[in-house]
C-alpha cells in the first residue's frame, strides 16, 4: 500500500494517466490501479520504468521504492493467520511492522501492542460467531505483534488513551489489575510513551473513534493515518487528510496528562480496580 500509494502520488505530481502509465509498461489501466492500492504485486522492472516516466533518478529514492517493492512480495509472517485475520486488517499489519513510529489514540480498548494475553483474549472474544480456536489464534496473532517493540531495533510507540478503556472492566476485574500493571511496565521502556486522557478533561480533539499514524523506516516513504470500524478499516490518504490528523494527534498529546502525572494516575486507577 505504501509503494503504492507513493507510485500514485509520483504519478499524479507529473500530470501522467493511469492509461499513459499503463502503457509505459505494456500493461492495462486497471493494473496501474490494482499497484497504487496495493492490490497486486510488484515486478521490479514495472516499478523501475514507472520511476524513470515519473522523473524518479535519484538513486536513494529508487534503491529504495525498489526493495520495498521487491519485500513487498514476500509474504508476512502474518500470513500463516490468514484464517484468524480478517483480509482488511492484513495490510496494517505490514505497515505496523515496517514503522519506525506509531501515535495512536485509543478509546475503547488498551491498544492491541500494549495488551495482556488474558486482556486481548478477553477482547477477542467480544467478536461475533468466533470459535475458541479462532480466538486463541487471534491472542497468537496479537502477542507476535507485540514482538516489533523489543526487537533489535524497536518501534516507537507514543499512544494516548482515553480513561474509558481503563475503567471498563474487559475480561474481570484481576483482568484489569493485571492489564493496568502491564500498562506501566510498558511505560518504562524508553521507546514507548504512554499518556492518559482524564475524564476529568471533559471534551477533546478527536471526538470520534481511534486513530493510529505510522511513519515508515524509510524518510522517503509518506506518513499512513489508519481508521479501524467495526468491520473494516481506512486509510485518509491525501496530503490534507494527513496533516489533519497529525494536528488532532498532537492536540490530544498535549490535552492529556503529562507522562509522569498519567503514571501516577495508573498508579491510582490500579489501586482501585
Amino acid at each position: 500500500m505504501v509503494v503504492g500509494g507513493e507510485l500514485r502520488r509520483l504519478r499524479e505530481a507529473c500530470d501522467i494517466s493511469r492509461g499513459d502509465a499503463g502503457y509505459h509498461i505494456r500493461a492495462s489501466d486497471t493494473k496501474i490501479s490494482r499497484m497504487e492500492l496495493g492490490r497486486t504485486g510488484f515486478k521490479t522492472r514495472d516499478v523501475a520504468d514507472l520511476l524513470t516516466l515519473y522523473g524518479v533518478t535519484g538513486a536513494a529514492e529508487r534503491d529504495t521504492l525498489l526493495a520495498l517493492a521487491e519485500q513487498a512480495n514476500r509474504p508476512g509472517w502474518w500470513s500463516a493467520y490468514g484464517d484468524a485475520v480478517p483480509s482488511w486488517f492484513e495490510p496494517y499489519l505490514g505497515l505496523e511492522q515496517a514503522a519506525s513510529l506509531i501515535r495512536s489514540w485509543e478509546v475503547q480498548f488498551v491498544p492491541g501492542l500494549l495488551q495482556t494475553e488474558d486482556y486481548a483474549r478477553a477482547v477477542a472474544g467480544l467478536g461475533r460467531g468466533l470459535s475458541e480456536e479462532d480466538v486463541e489464534r487471534r491472542v497468537e496473532v496479537r502477542m507476535r505483534r507485540q514482538e516489533i517493540l523489543t526487537r533489535r531495533r524497536p518501534v516507537r510507540l507514543w499512544a494516548v488513551l482515553d480513561e474509558a478503556a481503563l475503567r471498563r472492566p474487559v475480561g474481570g476485574r484481576e483482568v484489569m489489575r493485571a492489564q493496568i500493571a502491564h500498562l506501566i511496565d510498558m511505560a518504562a521502556l524508553p521507546n514507548v510513551t504512554i499518556q492518559l486522557m482524564p475524564f476529568s478533561h471533559g471534551g477533546h480533539a478527536a471526538a470520534g473513534g481511534p486513530i493510529t499514524i505510522l511513519r515508515m523506516a524509510e524518510d522517503l516513504l509518506p506518513d499512513v493515518v489508519y481508521l479501524e470500524q467495526l468491520n473494516s478499516a481506512i486509510y485518509p490518504d491525501k496530503p490534507s487528510d494527513i496533516v489533519l490528523y497529525w494536528d488532532v494527534m498532537n492536540r490530544l498529546s498535549i490535552e492529556a496528562e503529562p507522562v509522569d502525572a498519567s503514571l501516577r494516575s495508573l498508579r491510582r486507577i490500579l489501586g482501585e480496580v
